[in-house]
């Protein structure tokens, strides 16, 4: 199973081009700062976890969607600590052999991560 999965401390650095052998799609998300959070300008985000179950609670969701979705492989990046506006802060990248079960999978993951995965984050 390809999977790789880093928490990082501030934002999210960029990856380098991924090489998956039999992937017909490798597709990417990059979540950014917005410059407002609840309708208010901010400098940026803090971000908190408890990294243990942070980090084990999202390769529990990425073995479940591989498996469920028939994937190839994901990375996933998370930040803690501060990220400025129009830094990135997660980025996950799916490969598949088919672009439908990877862009299924990438909704899934990103709402299970929401909900799921002890992550805060405070606005300043």
């Amino acid at each position: 199973m390809n999977l790789q999965i880093r928490i990082v401390d501030g934002p999210v650095p960029p990856m380098d081009l991924w090489d998956v052998p039999g992937a017909g799609a490798i597709i990417s998300f990059a979540g950014n700062v917005r410059p407002t959070e609840h309708d208010q300008p901010i400098h940026g985000l803090e971000y908190e976890a408890y990294q243990p179950m942070a980090q084990r609670q999202i390769e529990i969701i990425a073995r479940e969607l591989i498996e469920s979705h028939k994937l190839l492989g994901m990375r996933i990046e998370h930040s803690v600590g501060w990220v400025p506006v129009g830094q990135c802060s997660f980025r996950l990248e799916i490969a598949g052999r088919h672009r439908a079960e990877a862009l299924s999978a990438m909704a899934e993951f990103i709402d299970r991560l929401k909900r799921d995965v002890p992550i805060w984050k405070n606005s300043k």
